[in-house]
């Protein structure tokens, strides 16, 4: 994604690298407790332009595979739920 390093479920993106911050893909519930965290945010790529099912991890986590670990399965499990995403035609 935007040149970073992501990973996909069934063609829907779940987990990924934007800049320094690591994003996950998550229901509504649990990006309202994630975002509960202290330098947990909404991604938002360019100024204005929020991705809100994305929520950037606080970088103080990034070291801490235990406080990460669950938020990256959530996701994944999350996006695993997703219809697929169709091919695009070309």
């Amino acid at each position: 994604m935007f040149g970073n390093l992501a990973a996909f479920v069934n063609g829907n993106m779940s987990v990924g690298l934007y800049g320094d911050n690591l994003m996950v893909r998550l229901p509504e519930a649990d990006r309202a407790d994630l975002l509960k965290n202290r330098g947990a945010a909404v991604l938002e790529p360019m100024k204005g332009r929020q991705m809100k099912e994305y929520v950037t991890l606080p970088k103080a986590w990034l070291p801490d595979r235990a406080k990460i670990k669950p938020w990256v399965d959530k996701s994944l499990e999350w996006s695993g739920k997703l219809p697929p995403k169709k091919p695009k035609k070309r």
